[in-house]
């Protein structure tokens, strides 16, 4: 079996994965209308994810949340500068800075078979690679005018086929793709 790369995102109604300072304040806001115990499917993705691979950025805006929300999963974190990994987490952490292919090559043939790439820039890379195989969107109902934007500009056009759609009592609509060819 072929190694799988996914990601599994929020975006804002007009597409922004974050203010334009990196801040998140909306999506707690929003993650305030949600039911308790509701996760839209998140655990249940991550559940089959081997690895995590995330950009700096990424990482450091998780490093802000307090507990480490990926207990016991592999994660990788692109970069081409320096990255500190608290002693606690250099089991689970490691950094690269290979480009994407050549890191999705060393992760299978390590046994990875289901990748999940997450932080704006990454995804984008790994797009312009042609090793984005599924991608879940999930739209929060708010418009931020501005922000980082989710995809970005491409050499290509890379189509995808419609999976599905979910919509939640809460506003949410998450739709998932999947790479064509």
């Amino acid at each position: 079996m072929q190694t799988k790369i996914s990601v599994y995102i929020a975006t804002s109604l007009d597409g922004f994965i974050a203010r334009a300072d990196g801040r998140l304040d909306w999506l707690d806001q929003a993650n305030s209308d949600v039911p308790s115990g509701e996760d839209c499917g998140y655990h249940a993705f991550m559940n089959t994810v081997d690895v995590l691979v995330m950009g700096r950025n990424t990482y450091e805006k998780v490093l802000t949340f307090g507990d480490w929300p990926y207990a016991n999963k592999r994660v990788v974190v692109l970069s081409s500068s320096s990255v500190v990994v608290p002693d606690t987490l250099k089991k689970m952490v490691t950094t690269s800075n290979e480009a994407p292919r050549v890191l999705f090559n060393r992760l299978s043939s390590e046994g990875a078979k289901h990748l999940y790439v997450d932080g704006g820039l990454t995804i984008q890379r790994f797009l312009q690679d042609g090793l984005i195989d599924e991608i879940t969107v999930t739209v929060i109902p708010v418009l931020l005018g501005k922000g980082i934007h989710l995809f970005g500009s491409l050499a290509k056009d890379i189509w995808f086929n419609h999976k599905s759609t979910m919509t939640y009592p809460f506003g949410y609509v998450q739709s998932t793709y999947e790479r064509r060819g």
